[in-house]
C-alpha cells in the first residue's frame, strides 16, 4: 500500500502543477481550485507514506518522479520541449530514484 500512497500523492502533485500553470498566475477560479485541492491531497499521501518508508526515501522519489513526469506533461500539454541539457538533467534525476529504489538499505521495500 505505501507506494499506492506514494504514487497518488505524485499523481496529485504532478495535477497540481499543471492547474497552476493553467491557473496564469492565480487569474484563474477554477484552475488555482483544483491546485490547492491536488496539493493539499498530495502532502496529504505523501504525509500517509510516511508511515511506511523513511522521509528521504519517500520525498526523493516524489520530488523526482515529479518533476520527470510534470516535464514530460509540459511538453505535450504546453508545448515547454526541455532541451538538450534539460533532459540530461531529468535523466540524472531518473537515475538518482533507480539508484535509491533499487541499491539503498534506507529505503524500506
Amino acid at each position: 500500500m505505501k507506494y499506492i500512497y506514494l504514487l497518488s500523492a505524485i499523481l496529485l502533485e504532478i495535477a497540481g502543477a499543471n492547474a497552476m500553470k493553467a491557473s496564469e498566475q492565480f487569474t484563474k477560479l477554477w484552475p488555482v481550485v483544483l491546485m490547492v485541492a491536488c496539493y493539499l491531497g498530495s502532502f496529504y499521501f505523501l504525509s500517509v507514506t510516511l508511515k511506511y518508508m523513511p522521509l528521504s526515501i519517500a520525498y526523493a522519489i516524489w520530488a523526482g518522479l515529479g518533476i520527470v513526469l510534470t516535464a514530460v506533461l509540459a511538453a505535450i500539454l504546453f508545448k515547454q520541449v526541455p532541451d538538450a541539457p534539460a533532459v540530461m538533467g531529468i535523466l540524472l534525476i531518473v537515475a538518482g530514484v533507480v539508484i535509491i529504489s533499487l541499491f539503498s538499505r534506507t529505503s524500506v521495500h
